[in-house]
């Protein structure tokens, strides 16, 4: 339950945008915060989260995340201004970051063989089922008690959740395996620092580049603070004892390829949520309500397109996989490109919608399956926690960079009535060329040839 609610803040807020713009008086750049701004600290903390649960314990960890997410949650439905919902959605990242790893190690250690395989299952289908569920929530509470409540609702979850895990979850002293629980002392507070400034500055400098183009100060600084950053990170985690990432593990060609096609996959997926519920509403001028329930079938297609690329990874490999699912990908956003302002949401819109997300399904299960091929056991849980923290980063940065190319398109103020499509057209299109990348990507970094039949159960996952 508390991964579901993780899950569904990445998403619910997207039906809502609109309402929660006019209702704050948000701009632009302030509506793309507040979807970044949650993805970016969730992601970038991901791998701090894990080593503080290895280092502390995962269930102080797991409470404590879930407590700062639950908090958090309140103060964002309370937000009386942009700064005070963007700081907040920034403080229930951190609380996801902290929560989600711990969660899933606990449930690794409390199950062994087949009954790790069914948690796990359990795991993955009610995380897929919570961003469907969004879609939908958020219409639902927007239309019938307004925009607060997608947030007010994670407060009695959360405090049941907290209680229940407090009274009824007992660590175990002794993994399944034999080996001892007792926590591992070590972080990297540095490293997770510089990783989360990096892309955060990275992000900026793609908002202020709307307003103010990619010639002025204001944008050329923070670019070049987010190069700067990055090269600190490097430095930091080749100098201290216990690194947040070991260096040579990135060196590694098929997390290299699995990683950037998940940026793709995630950055192109969100992008069109974004883009699409921005226009439905203000264009087309649908509730949120119809929003959601346009939103929902695309959920469905996104989980059809990883199921039946699982078994065209099977039989054909990664590469053609990768190709097809792109490909599809691209051909779904050129067309929503070619949308008009008076075509209807369900005929015009959700046809090149289901289109991209059947191939962006395909492209999420690559990336991960691709990227923990071949990796020895000891780097399994770092490898997941990269390729997760792609997932995040991915979704932060392809709304900047869509929110940046629609421009004044993504204006709350413009209404139904007077309808500025062309930006949208020009934001979509932009997805379209991130998705070619992306199949150009999969081709020459992703694994050769098809999966090894001795790796089923990481496969599987």
């Amino acid at each position: 339950m508390a991964q579901f609610l993780l899950i569904v803040d990445v998403t619910v807020i997207n039906v809502a945008l609109p309402t929660v713009g006019d209702a704050l008086d948000l701009g632009p750049g302030e509506l793309t915060w507040a979807v970044t701004a949650y993805t970016l600290c969730f992601g970038s903390l991901l791998i701090l989260g894990g080593r503080a649960g290895d280092s502390f314990g995962r269930k102080r960890m797991f409470l404590t995340g879930l407590l700062v997410f639950t908090a958090a949650s309140l103060l964002s439905g309370l937000a009386e201004g942009g700064g005070a919902l963007i700081t907040s959605r920034a403080a229930q990242g951190v609380g996801a970051a902290l929560l989600s790893p711990a969660a899933m190690a606990i449930i690794t250690s409390m199950f062994d063989g087949p009954e790790r395989n069914r948690a796990l299952g359990v795991w993955a289908a009610i995380g897929g089922s919570g961003a469907a569920f969004g879609v939908l929530l958020g219409g639902v509470l927007t239309t019938s008690l307004g925009w607060r409540w997608i947030f007010f609702i994670n407060v009695p979850i959360g405090a049941v959740v907290f209680a229940c895990v407090a009274v009824l979850l007992k660590e175990p002293a002794v993994h399944p395996h034999g080996h001892s629980a007792e926590p591992r002392k070590g972080v990297d507070p540095a490293g997770a620092l510089t990783m989360t400034a990096a892309p955060g500055l990275l992000i900026y400098g793609l908002v202020q580049a709307r307003d103010h183009g990619f010639g002025s100060t204001s944008v050329l600084l923070p670019l070049l603070g987010a190069v700067v950053c990055a090269g600190v990170f490097v430095a930091v985690e080749r100098s201290v004892r216990v690194p947040l990432v070991r260096l040579s593990v990135l060196t590694r060609r098929n997390l290299v390829g699995g990683g950037l096609v998940m940026l793709a996959a995630s950055g192109v997926l969100i992008s069109t949520f974004f883009l699409c519920s921005l226009y439905l509403q203000h264009v087309l001028g649908l509730s949120a309500l119809k929003t959601g329930l346009v939103f929902l079938p695309v959920a469905v297609a996104i989980t059809l397109g990883a199921h039946f690329s699982s078994r065209v990874i099977a039989l054909f490999g990664w590469r053609p996989a990768a190709a097809c699912g792109f490909t599809l990908g691209a051909v779904g956003s050129l067309l929503l490109s070619r949308v008009e302002a008076g075509g209807g949401a369900w005929t015009q819109v959700l046809p090149g919608f289901l289109v991209g997300a059947v191939g962006l399904g395909a492209g999420f299960v690559c990336a991960t399956t691709s990227a923990m091929s071949g990796v020895p056991h000891e780097d399994m849980g770092l490898t997941s926690g990269l390729v997760n923290t792609c997932h995040e980063l991915g979704a932060a940065l392809g709304v900047a960079v869509v929110a940046t190319v629609a421009g004044t398109s993504l204006d709350t103020g413009a209404g139904p009535a007077a309808p500025p499509v062309s930006g949208f057209d020009s934001a979509f299109v932009a997805c379209a060329v991130i998705s070619l990348g992306a199949a150009v990507i999969g081709g020459v970094l992703l694994p050769r040839g098809r999966p090894d039949p001795s790796q089923g159960p990481v496969f599987a996952h």
